[in-house]
């Protein structure tokens, strides 16, 4: 029986990823796009999410400023969920759902964008960081789940949503994992060109 259900935690979540990779493309490619345009141009990406998702927003800076896959030179990116310091402190001084806002308003600036990750897209602290974001000009990236909650319905059309069709969270993080590491992909390819596997192999002997 266990057996059974860990195999099949294991199809659900393939049979997911095939489907959004019909669905959810064209949408990874303008995200990957707008985060390119953002540090190309002088820009920075911060990045925020709750629990997982601030996992995986830091996971994503790191890959930034450090490397995905190949090297290259170092990409300004922040995560906004990092610094245990400020949040606690900005939720002990103000409220939680600030701990993101003010750090957007006090490091974003026109050009820069946001990359915000919410499974359900109605975290508080995540909306006022959407806010925050447009009074700085910035764009926003947002992935979420579901139908996108309250995050769907504040994007402008300048930003990009991209929005896992499930309801089941374990399956909509392992799809925004994917697609984060779609877009340190995919801006890797446009400013080194197509890899070449073999060297990958040499370069991630791990």
């Amino acid at each position: 029986m266990l057996l059974q259900r860990i195999q099949q935690q294991f199809i659900d979540s393939a049979d997911l990823k095939y489907q959004c990779a019909q669905a959810l493309a064209p949408e990874v490619e303008a995200a990957t796009n707008a985060v390119l345009a953002g540090v190309t141009g002088g820009g920075k990406v911060l990045s925020c999410g709750n629990g997982a998702c601030a996992a995986a927003a830091q996971q994503f800076a790191a890959g930034f400023v450090g490397r995905y896959e190949r090297e290259r030179p170092e990409l300004a990116a922040f995560s906004l969920a990092a610094d245990a310091a400020v949040i606690t402190g900005i939720a002990n001084d103000f409220d939680f759902r600030t701990v993101y806002a003010r750090q957007v308003r006090a490091l974003g600036q026109a050009g820069d964008v946001l990359l915000v990750i919410s499974i359900t897209g109605n975290s508080a602290n995540v909306l006022a960081a959407v806010d925050a974001a447009h009074e700085r000009d910035m764009t926003v990236v947002a992935l979420s789940g579901g139908r996108g909650g309250r995050l769907a319905q504040m994007l402008r059309d300048t930003d990009v949503s991209v929005c896992v069709p499930s309801e089941v969270s374990a399956r909509i993080l392992e799809v925004h994992q994917l697609v984060l590491h779609c877009i340190c992909d995919g801006v890797d390819a446009q400013l080194l060109g197509l890899p070449d596997s073999l060297n990958l192999e040499q370069e991630n002997p791990a």
